[in-house]
């Protein structure tokens, strides 16, 4: 029986991406139930995951317009204590980005089907990017149209939303750089230390839902990189989990701020701070019957991934009271440990050295649900 289940289940997955319509394409058939590659368990049936609590808490905001040595200062403060801030006053037309994403999805099926694909072509995909096999759900309520580094070719997107996502990106490119220049300053050491780019623009549409309770629109994970950018609408489901202190494991709401861009920390720099930095754990819950939901997230890489490129703990910050923690990798390495061992501390443990390995042991429960990343690929965090 179960060998017939998973046939059945291959099958409709293989039916489903051939449609070329996505999550869009199922709303827009009239869909009244979420088909079984969705579903996550009921909160409160035998076997589901237990409903954690919720807080509030003050997300830090960065004002850009004030002075170098104020910004410097509170990034480095909301990196080191919740791994997650607001950007204000950075002068990007994200609006323009996030409506140019909602143009693309909600395109005529005729239109957005010819481009879906679960592998780049030309460094663009458009897909419902599965997770791995065995994960619950197996699939995401979530499609997403994604640009791959060096030079992703726009032209493979309708011209009604080309320009103003190039233009973004673009404007992505130089923000992205500045802000890993703070936090590298704010650390102690120059810009040099670590360059990046813009490893993956990533345009999500999560539709409206029947069944909201019965689906993710991400599961809980942090990103396979230095930092993530963050452009959203105003319907909000963004999470992340405060670790330590009082509220230790509660979620908080990061609702959309007009204006304002959300900042996070990758697991990457995480560990070439020397666990200075936290890599913040987040998720995304679908809200709503009615309204989609959309965001442009961007994630930054070092542009250099070789075999000979070595990344660990910058020896700046390497004391005899804080010895390092973990040893160098290549981002192949990371990104491989990342599929084999999933998000967070299971992953990146394996990088750690000396006495710290005994916090591998510690942290065996924390396992989180694992994602499909196809190491040539480089397929989408995520988020």
């Amino acid at each position: 029986m179960a060998a017939n289940d998973n046939c059945d289940t291959a099958a409709a997955l293989a039916k489903y991406h051939e449609s070329g319509g996505g999550v869009r394409g199922l709303v827009e058939s009239g869909i009244t139930t979420v088909p079984p590659y969705f579903r996550v368990l009921a909160p409160g049936t035998p076997g589901s995951t237990p409903v954690l609590k919720t807080t509030t808490f003050a997300i830090p905001t960065i004002d850009l317009s004030l002075p170098r040595t104020a910004v410097v200062s509170l990034v480095g403060e909301a990196a080191r204590t919740c791994g997650l801030f607001y950007v204000t006053n950075h002068g990007i037309d994200a609006g323009a980005a996030v409506s140019a994403v909602r143009t693309f999805h909600e395109l005529p099926l005729a239109s957005r089907s010819p481009l879906y694909t679960l592998t780049p072509v030309r460094g663009v995909t458009y897909s419902t990017m599965p997770y791995a096999p065995g994960a619950s759900p197996l699939l995401p309520w979530r499609d997403c149209l994604r640009f791959f580094s060096p030079k992703p070719d726009f032209g493979c997107i309708p011209e009604v939303c080309r320009d103003a996502l190039v233009e973004y990106q673009q404007r992505m490119e130089e923000f992205g750089k500045e802000m890993a220049g703070i936090m590298l300053e704010a650390l102690g050491v120059g810009p040099e230390r670590l360059a990046v780019e813009a490893w993956i623009m990533a345009g999500h549409y999560y539709p409206p839902c029947p069944e909201p309770e019965l689906v993710v629109g991400s599961l809980e994970h942090t990103d396979p990189c230095v930092l993530t950018v963050l452009a959203q609408d105003d319907v909000g489901g963004l999470q992340f989990r405060l670790d330590g202190g009082n509220n230790d494991g509660s979620w908080v709401d990061v609702p959309p701020v007009p204006g304002a861009l959300v900042v996070n920390i990758g697991d990457v720099l995480k560990l070439v701070s020397n666990d200075e930095y936290k890599s913040v754990v987040h998720k995304l819950r679908i809200k709503s019957d009615q309204d989609a939901r959309v965001s442009v997230a961007t994630f930054f890489n070092p542009p250099k991934r070789g075999d000979s490129d070595l990344f660990g703990p910058l020896p700046e910050l390497v004391t005899a009271e804080k010895s390092a923690r973990y040893r160098s990798f290549t981002i192949t390495e990371f990104l491989k440990s990342r599929a084999e061992f999933g998000h967070g501390g299971l992953s990146t443990d394996q990088f750690r050295v000396g006495d710290n390995v005994k916090h591998f042991i510690s942290c065996a429960v924390q396992v989180m649900d694992p994602l499909v990343y196809d190491i040539e690929e480089e397929i989408a965090p995520d988020t």
